[in-house]
């Protein structure tokens, strides 16, 4: 479980597709870890919850390895992250901690792409065009994470929805480097998905 609030910032060290399919990650930590991560533990690297498999410190410098599935990677953006690539990083939730933005899973729904960007004042205004399957859970001022933030919708269209980004998260998050035409990890509001009683329909391809 997560909430959607980031902690730290990676950088794609390696990305190797084994023979099998599954893709190998190696991430680096921008920050000092702050608690002690066990191997088997919970990370969400831009928004999907992955596997710790392996770790190591070098010069004061945290590295952290995951092996993600063909399963995963047909639902994430992981098959297109790079070399040299910034995502935002979230440990799971202990008990105890503040749940600061909504309850997040770490379950990518699916890809979504952003096709408008905006800004309003000291705000940017994002319009983001989810998947078919997706857009009937999404709903003004419900809940949606954005490849692991805690955002909520200000307004609903016909195939797309907007999100209002202040200048903290886009100093605190990759929302910075974003372009027109980027694609992010979009995952529903778990409260949204059960009122529905139901979960998306699987991505047609």
């Amino acid at each position: 479980m997560f909430t959607g609030i980031i902690e730290n910032f990676g950088h794609i060290e390696q990305a190797e597709k084994k023979d099998g399919g599954d893709l190998l990650l190696q991430v680096s930590c921008s920050k000092p870890l702050e608690r002690k991560l066990d191997i088997g533990c919970s990370i969400a690297c831009n928004g999907a919850c992955l596997t710790l498999v392996a770790k190591e410190e070098d010069k004061n410098k945290f590295y952290l390895d995951f092996q993600l599935s063909n399963e995963t990677c047909s639902k994430t953006t992981a098959n297109q992250w790079k070399i040299g690539k910034e995502i935002n990083i979230e440990f799971a939730l202990k008990v105890g901690d503040e749940l600061g933005g909504h309850m997040v899973l770490g379950h990518v729904d699916g890809i979504a792409e952003i096709v408008d960007i905006n800004q309003d004042d000291d705000s940017h205004i994002f319009k983001i065009q989810p998947t078919k399957e997706l857009e009937e859970f999404i709903v003004k001022k419900g809940s949606v994470t954005i490849d692991g933030v805690s955002l909520t919708v200000n307004e609903v269209g016909a195939n797309s929805f907007l999100l209002n980004i202040i200048s903290h998260t886009m100093q605190n998050t990759i929302f910075k480097n974003y372009k027109i035409g980027d694609l992010v990890n979009l995952e529903i509001d778990v409260i949204a998905r059960y009122l529905k009683g139901k979960t998306p329909s699987p991505i047609k391809k």
